[in-house]
């Protein structure tokens, strides 16, 4: 069984730069509205875990959230390494793209992308 939950309540944050550029995205991409953005992690990467963020559709196991406009979803699993993360969006000189602030890493690598806990 799976749980929709208003942003209160949702494991992550979004900047408004972060919102923006999701749903210029989503627009982009011109996908239904049985998507949303799936904010995760996965074994790999230099420091030992990867974030995943990018449009799916629901699976088995996900929490779906809305977070400032934005369908999330989430295998809950994974709220427990994403737990208060923030992710904001860079469109700056020295670097584009979403960026992670997660205060359940112990380090990170230099891409910003990989992480421990």
């Amino acid at each position: 069984m799976s749980l929709v939950v208003e942003s209160a309540t949702a494991p992550v944050t979004f900047t408004a730069g972060a919102v923006k550029e999701m749903l210029k995205l989503k627009e982009q991409q011109e996908l239904n509205d049985d998507f949303g953005l799936r904010v995760g992690v996965e074994g790999g990467g230099c420091s030992g875990m990867t974030y995943v963020l990018g449009f799916d559709q629901k699976k088995e196991g996900d929490n779906e959230y809305f977070i400032d406009g934005v369908k999330v979803f989430m295998h809950k699993a994974h709220g427990l390494y994403l737990a208060g993360m923030q992710i904001d969006f860079q469109d700056g000189l020295n670097a584009r793209g979403f960026t992670f602030n997660n205060p359940n890493a112990a380090s990170t690598c230099g891409c910003g992308t990989s992480f421990s806990v």
